[in-house]
Protein backbone atom coordinates (compact mmCIF):
# COMPACT_ATOMS: atom_id res chain seq x y z
CA UNK A 1 0.00 0.00 0.00
CA UNK A 2 1.35 3.40 -0.99
CA UNK A 3 1.72 5.53 2.08
CA UNK A 4 1.33 9.29 2.28
CA UNK A 5 5.03 9.63 3.09
CA UNK A 6 6.05 7.87 -0.15
CA UNK A 7 3.80 10.15 -2.20
CA UNK A 8 5.20 13.25 -0.49
CA UNK A 9 8.79 12.05 -1.00
CA UNK A 10 8.15 11.44 -4.71
CA UNK A 11 6.64 14.89 -5.13
CA UNK A 12 9.66 16.43 -3.39
CA UNK A 13 12.04 14.48 -5.63
CA UNK A 14 10.24 15.66 -8.76
CA UNK A 15 10.22 19.25 -7.47
CA UNK A 16 13.96 19.22 -6.74
CA UNK A 17 14.68 17.63 -10.12
CA UNK A 18 12.64 20.35 -11.82
CA UNK A 19 14.51 23.10 -9.95
CA UNK A 20 17.89 21.58 -10.89
CA UNK A 21 16.83 21.28 -14.54
CA UNK A 22 15.69 24.93 -14.64
CA UNK A 23 18.96 26.10 -13.06
CA UNK A 24 21.08 24.11 -15.52
CA UNK A 25 18.99 25.28 -18.49
CA UNK A 26 19.04 28.91 -17.39
CA UNK A 27 22.59 29.34 -16.16
CA UNK A 28 24.74 26.68 -17.80
CA UNK A 29 23.66 24.89 -20.96
CA UNK A 30 20.51 24.43 -23.04
CA UNK A 31 19.70 22.11 -25.94
CA UNK A 32 18.27 23.51 -29.17
CA UNK A 33 16.83 21.94 -32.32
CA UNK A 34 17.54 23.30 -35.81
CA UNK A 35 14.23 23.54 -37.74
CA UNK A 36 15.34 25.50 -40.81
CA UNK A 37 18.05 25.53 -43.48
CA UNK A 38 19.21 29.13 -42.96
CA UNK A 39 22.56 28.05 -41.50
CA UNK A 40 23.43 25.33 -44.01
CA UNK A 41 26.00 23.90 -44.48
CA UNK A 42 27.17 24.69 -40.92
CA UNK A 43 23.92 23.48 -39.34
CA UNK A 44 21.43 21.11 -40.92
CA UNK A 45 17.73 20.67 -40.28
CA UNK A 46 17.51 17.98 -37.61
CA UNK A 47 20.72 18.95 -35.77
CA UNK A 48 20.40 19.11 -32.01
CA UNK A 49 22.99 21.22 -30.29
CA UNK A 50 24.08 22.57 -26.96
CA UNK A 51 24.24 26.31 -26.29
CA UNK A 52 26.19 27.71 -23.35
CA UNK A 53 24.19 30.33 -21.46
CA UNK A 54 27.08 31.74 -19.42
CA UNK A 55 29.26 32.78 -22.37
CA UNK A 56 27.75 36.25 -22.76
CA UNK A 57 26.35 36.66 -19.24
CA UNK A 58 22.67 36.66 -18.36
CA UNK A 59 19.52 38.61 -19.14
CA UNK A 60 15.82 37.88 -18.69
CA UNK A 61 15.99 35.84 -21.91
CA UNK A 62 18.33 33.39 -20.21
CA UNK A 63 15.36 32.04 -18.26
CA UNK A 64 12.32 30.05 -19.48
CA UNK A 65 9.56 32.35 -20.76
CA UNK A 66 11.80 35.45 -20.33
CA UNK A 67 10.43 36.62 -16.96
CA UNK A 68 11.11 40.32 -16.17
CA UNK A 69 13.52 39.55 -13.34
CA UNK A 70 16.54 41.34 -14.88
CA UNK A 71 16.27 44.79 -16.42
CA UNK A 72 19.73 44.58 -18.03
CA UNK A 73 22.41 42.04 -18.86
CA UNK A 74 24.67 40.99 -15.97
CA UNK A 75 28.15 39.43 -16.05
CA UNK A 76 28.29 40.51 -19.69
CA UNK A 77 31.10 39.27 -21.95
CA UNK A 78 31.39 40.67 -25.46
CA UNK A 79 30.55 38.15 -28.20
CA UNK A 80 33.20 37.67 -30.86
CA UNK A 81 32.73 38.34 -34.55
CA UNK A 82 31.97 35.02 -36.22
CA UNK A 83 30.30 33.38 -33.21
CA UNK A 84 27.21 31.29 -33.95
CA UNK A 85 24.64 32.72 -31.56
CA UNK A 86 21.10 31.95 -30.42
CA UNK A 87 19.06 35.09 -29.76
CA UNK A 88 15.48 36.22 -29.27
CA UNK A 89 14.15 38.11 -32.28
CA UNK A 90 13.58 41.81 -31.51
CA UNK A 91 10.20 41.74 -33.24
CA UNK A 92 8.57 39.63 -30.52
CA UNK A 93 11.27 38.93 -27.89
CA UNK A 94 10.08 35.34 -27.90
CA UNK A 95 11.23 33.45 -31.02
CA UNK A 96 14.67 31.81 -30.94
CA UNK A 97 16.89 32.38 -33.97
CA UNK A 98 20.39 31.10 -34.60
CA UNK A 99 22.75 33.02 -36.91
CA UNK A 100 26.37 34.05 -37.29
CA UNK A 101 27.55 37.31 -35.75
CA UNK A 102 28.96 39.55 -38.49
CA UNK A 103 28.60 43.14 -37.28
CA UNK A 104 29.60 44.63 -33.92
CA UNK A 105 28.31 47.86 -32.35
CA UNK A 106 29.36 50.85 -34.45
CA UNK A 107 30.11 48.80 -37.59
CA UNK A 108 28.94 49.74 -41.06
CA UNK A 109 27.81 46.71 -43.06
CA UNK A 110 26.98 46.72 -46.77
CA UNK A 111 26.49 44.24 -49.61
CA UNK A 112 28.03 45.29 -52.92
CA UNK A 113 27.77 42.85 -55.86
CA UNK A 114 27.13 39.98 -53.39
CA UNK A 115 30.27 40.82 -51.43
CA UNK A 116 30.10 41.89 -47.78
CA UNK A 117 31.89 45.02 -46.65
CA UNK A 118 32.58 45.78 -43.01
CA UNK A 119 33.62 49.39 -42.40
CA UNK A 120 34.43 49.76 -46.12
CA UNK A 121 36.69 46.67 -46.16
CA UNK A 122 35.58 43.63 -48.14
CA UNK A 123 35.31 40.30 -46.36
CA UNK A 124 37.74 37.97 -48.07
CA UNK A 125 36.21 34.84 -49.55
CA UNK A 126 37.52 32.06 -51.74
CA UNK A 127 35.30 29.68 -53.67
CA UNK A 128 35.76 26.08 -52.63
CA UNK A 129 33.04 24.51 -54.79
CA UNK A 130 30.65 25.52 -57.56
CA UNK A 131 28.60 22.32 -57.86
CA UNK A 132 26.94 22.08 -54.45
CA UNK A 133 23.23 21.66 -53.76
CA UNK A 134 21.64 22.47 -50.42
CA UNK A 135 18.17 22.90 -48.99
CA UNK A 136 16.22 26.14 -48.85
CA UNK A 137 13.08 25.13 -47.03
CA UNK A 138 11.62 22.24 -49.01
CA UNK A 139 13.48 23.27 -52.18
CA UNK A 140 16.94 22.15 -53.27
CA UNK A 141 19.01 25.01 -54.69
CA UNK A 142 22.28 25.23 -56.60
CA UNK A 143 24.92 27.23 -54.76
CA UNK A 144 28.50 28.37 -54.85
CA UNK A 145 30.38 27.44 -51.66
CA UNK A 146 32.92 29.83 -50.19
CA UNK A 147 35.33 30.03 -47.30
CA UNK A 148 34.97 33.48 -45.78
CA UNK A 149 37.44 35.25 -43.51
CA UNK A 150 36.30 37.93 -41.08
CA UNK A 151 38.55 40.81 -39.95
CA UNK A 152 39.46 38.95 -36.75
CA UNK A 153 40.69 35.95 -38.75
CA UNK A 154 37.62 33.77 -38.17
CA UNK A 155 37.13 31.30 -41.05
CA UNK A 156 33.82 29.66 -41.88
CA UNK A 157 31.84 28.24 -44.80
CA UNK A 158 29.01 30.12 -46.52
CA UNK A 159 26.92 29.48 -49.62
CA UNK A 160 25.41 31.83 -52.20
CA UNK A 161 22.69 31.11 -54.74
CA UNK A 162 24.12 30.59 -58.22
CA UNK A 163 21.32 32.46 -59.94
CA UNK A 164 20.19 35.88 -58.68
CA UNK A 165 21.99 35.99 -55.32
CA UNK A 166 21.48 38.86 -52.88
CA UNK A 167 23.40 41.65 -54.61
CA UNK A 168 23.36 45.12 -53.09
CA UNK A 169 22.10 46.87 -50.01
CA UNK A 170 22.07 50.18 -48.28
CA UNK A 171 24.59 50.68 -45.49
CA UNK A 172 23.55 49.03 -42.22
CA UNK A 173 24.77 51.17 -39.32
CA UNK A 174 24.90 48.92 -36.27
CA UNK A 175 23.73 50.89 -33.20
CA UNK A 176 25.45 50.90 -29.82
CA UNK A 177 24.82 47.70 -27.79
CA UNK A 178 23.43 45.95 -30.90
CA UNK A 179 24.70 43.26 -33.27
CA UNK A 180 24.22 42.33 -36.93
CA UNK A 181 23.64 38.67 -37.81
CA UNK A 182 23.61 36.71 -41.08
CA UNK A 183 22.76 33.13 -41.97
CA UNK A 184 25.52 31.09 -43.63
CA UNK A 185 22.96 30.11 -46.28
CA UNK A 186 23.00 33.69 -47.50
CA UNK A 187 20.08 33.60 -49.94
CA UNK A 188 17.84 31.51 -47.71
CA UNK A 189 17.99 33.33 -44.40
CA UNK A 190 15.81 35.88 -42.63
CA UNK A 191 18.39 37.82 -40.64
CA UNK A 192 19.55 41.34 -39.76
CA UNK A 193 19.17 42.47 -43.37
CA UNK A 194 15.41 42.39 -42.78
CA UNK A 195 14.93 45.30 -40.41
CA UNK A 196 11.18 44.87 -39.92
CA UNK A 197 11.40 41.27 -38.71
CA UNK A 198 14.91 40.77 -37.30
CA UNK A 199 17.15 43.79 -37.80
CA UNK A 200 19.74 44.79 -35.22
CA UNK A 201 19.78 42.59 -32.12
CA UNK A 202 20.27 44.18 -28.70
CA UNK A 203 22.79 42.54 -26.38
CA UNK A 204 19.99 41.73 -23.91
CA UNK A 205 18.41 39.47 -26.56
CA UNK A 206 21.44 37.18 -26.75
CA UNK A 207 20.63 33.72 -25.36
CA UNK A 208 23.96 31.95 -25.73
CA UNK A 209 26.73 30.61 -27.93
CA UNK A 210 26.26 27.44 -29.98
CA UNK A 211 29.05 25.03 -29.06
CA UNK A 212 28.57 21.54 -30.48
CA UNK A 213 26.06 19.15 -32.05
CA UNK A 214 25.16 16.21 -29.81
CA UNK A 215 22.65 14.48 -32.11
CA UNK A 216 21.44 14.77 -35.70
CA UNK A 217 18.80 13.03 -37.77
CA UNK A 218 17.31 13.56 -41.20
CA UNK A 219 13.53 13.76 -40.85
CA UNK A 220 13.09 13.58 -44.61
CA UNK A 221 14.20 9.94 -44.41
CA UNK A 222 11.92 9.01 -41.53
CA UNK A 223 10.91 9.89 -37.97
CA UNK A 224 12.95 8.76 -34.99
CA UNK A 225 10.28 6.12 -34.30
CA UNK A 226 11.06 4.49 -37.65
CA UNK A 227 13.92 2.48 -36.15
CA UNK A 228 14.30 0.38 -39.30
CA UNK A 229 15.47 3.56 -41.07
CA UNK A 230 17.95 4.68 -38.43
CA UNK A 231 20.90 3.56 -40.55
CA UNK A 232 19.84 6.17 -43.13
CA UNK A 233 18.30 8.92 -41.00
CA UNK A 234 20.75 9.23 -38.10
CA UNK A 235 23.82 11.30 -39.00
CA UNK A 236 26.38 9.66 -36.71
CA UNK A 237 29.27 11.65 -38.20
CA UNK A 238 27.70 14.86 -36.87
CA UNK A 239 27.54 13.63 -33.26
CA UNK A 240 29.67 15.82 -30.95
CA UNK A 241 30.79 17.98 -33.85
CA UNK A 242 32.10 21.35 -32.70
CA UNK A 243 30.31 24.31 -34.28
CA UNK A 244 32.71 26.60 -36.09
Amino acid sequence: MITKKIVVDNIKTLFYALIIAVVIRSLLIQPFYIPSSSMEPTLLVGDRLFVTKYTYGYSRHSFPFSPPILNKRVFFNDPKRGDVVVFKTPSDNRTDYIKRLIGLPGDKIQFIDSNIYINNSEILKSRTSKVDKIFCGSRIIDVFTFEEKLPNGKLFTSVYLKDFPYQNSDIFNVPSDHYFFLGDNRDCSKDSRFLSSVGYVHKDNLVGKAQFIFFSSDKSVGSFLSFWKWHKSIRIKRFFKKIN
